[in-house]
């Protein structure tokens, strides 16, 4: 009996010495194809919830390169501490389906999706995955960018029309400052560049009193609102954060810091989906 107990113990032991991954693979799930622009394809993973509430799909945009690397079994092999692809958990948790999309075939380098996210051609390949979404789980359908993702979720709201419109759009960490003469020329975009008085949609813009992420300043929250004259906007400033923000810098524009909202994702999440069913954070 003794041993049969000590084979058990090393066999648990055994177990959770093995990396999370080989015990549940996080942010997975079954990947769609989209044909898009010149017969690329854009993939996404389809997370669906255990039960579905109020029939809303949120689209997910992260931030960086927008480069994913979605393998097989749909796990983000880049970009995994990024804040919305952290956040899905809870947002599934809220009955919301999710789609975390990656970059088009033709963008998976270094700089990934780069200037492309000001491109109208890249808001038509979001279109197409809106309405793809939409025939697979009917309802609604919200945009959801971080950082420089919140340049292709205004890009799309703002081009897009009938079918392929999203119903809504929340921004978080929103990029606000480009860095003109930069080396790399997309580096100078921003939210600012597009036709924001396009947007007809409901839009929510989330943003942390810490971020010390020189583009997303949660200061300038409130001019983005106001540049959003063809819509219901609502501009809001999390506090509060147990890690602590550094200097002010492009090194604190990465995700696990207050820029990308960490120890407060479920806080974010309940907000975001109380801003899709009721029209306040």
């Amino acid at each position: 009996m003794r041993s049969v107990q000590m084979a058990m113990v090393l066999v648990a032991a055994a177990f959770l010495a093995l990396p999370a991954r080989a015990q549940a693979p996080p942010f997975c799930a079954p990947v769609i194809a989209v044909t898009t622009h010149d017969g690329t394809i854009t993939r996404y993973a389809l997370h669906s919830p255990p039960v579905r509430d109020g029939a809303v799909s949120l689209i997910l945009l992260p931030g960086g390169a927008g480069f994913l690397d979605l393998d097989v079994g749909g796990c983000p092999r880049r970009l995994a501490g990024n804040s919305l692809v952290r956040s899905i958990p809870h947002f599934l948790s809220e009955g919301f389906t999710v789609a975390l999309v990656d970059a088009p075939s033709d963008h998976r380098g270094e700089d990934g999706l780069a200037a492309f996210r000001t491109d109208a051609i890249h808001a038509t390949d979001l279109g197409r995955v809106i309405v793809d979404l939409r025939g697979r789980a009917p309802g609604a359908v919200w945009l959801a960018g971080t950082s420089r993702g919140s340049i292709s979720a205004v890009n799309a709201a703002a081009r897009l029309e009938g079918a392929e419109t999203p119903d809504g759009v929340v921004l978080t960490s929103a990029l606000m400052v480009g860095q003109a003469g930069a080396r790399k020329p997309f580096v100078a975009q921003s939210v600012f560049d597009l036709p924001l008085e396009a947007i007809r949609q409901p839009v929510l813009i989330v943003g942390h009193a810490a971020d010390r992420c020189i583009r997303s300043p949660a200061t300038l929250m409130g001019r983005l609102a106001e540049r959003l004259t063809g819509t219901r906007a609502q501009a809001v400033t999390v506090e509060g954060t147990p890690a602590h923000p550094g200097e002010a810098g492009i090194e604190a524009c990465e995700g696990r810091t207050p820029h990308g909202f960490v120890g407060q994702e479920l806080e974010v999440a309940a907000g975001i989906a109380r801003f899709i069913r009721t029209g306040r954070y």
